[in-house]
């Protein structure tokens, strides 16, 4: 049965009348109409669909709207920057060059920020550990680690 959800998502409030045990990926793609997160395996394995929920990477294939309370703060990958002003994450995995396909980048990026947020300085073993479980089939990962470590210096 349906019912009224509000979502808080990169700082705008959107209120849908949807099933509480849809994913949140669902409400975030057809509901609200974003185009980051992915829909990658569905499974929480790939972590294409990851989001920030209260500034943790959340697997939002996974994630009941109804387990997101209206005062969460949900960030998309449209929301942790702008073109103008890109996040430390997004400028380093430009400058570096790290997109082939671009399909799984919004993972990589979104997860990249959370645990750049806890600690900046991570060597190349806890980037490697934090990003565990993320699928790039390009094979992009040494780019990956590359700017990671760069956007950690913008932001340590």
């Amino acid at each position: 049965m349906a019912e009224r959800i509000t979502l808080n998502v990169n700082g705008e409030t959107h209120s849908m009348t949807v099933d509480p045990d849809m994913p949140l990926l669902y409400a975030l793609r057809d509901e609200i109409g974003l185009r980051n997160p992915k829909f990658g395996c569905g499974l929480a394995q790939c972590g294409a669909c990851t989001v920030h929920v209260n500034g943790e990477a959340t697997r939002s294939c996974v994630t009941p709207v109804s387990a997101v309370a209206a005062s969460d703060k949900i960030v998309t990958l449209e929301g942790l920057g702008t073109p103008e002003k890109p996040h430390p994450v997004q400028k380093a995995f430009e400058e570096e060059q790290v997109a082939q396909c671009g399909y799984c980048i919004n993972g990589w990026v979104m997860t990249s920020a959370a645990l750049l947020k806890q600690n900046p300085k991570m060597t190349d073993a806890q980037i490697r550990e934090g990003l565990a479980g993320l699928k790039c089939r390009c094979g992009t990962h040494m780019g990956i680690i590359r700017a990671v470590k760069r956007a950690g210096t913008m932001m340590g």
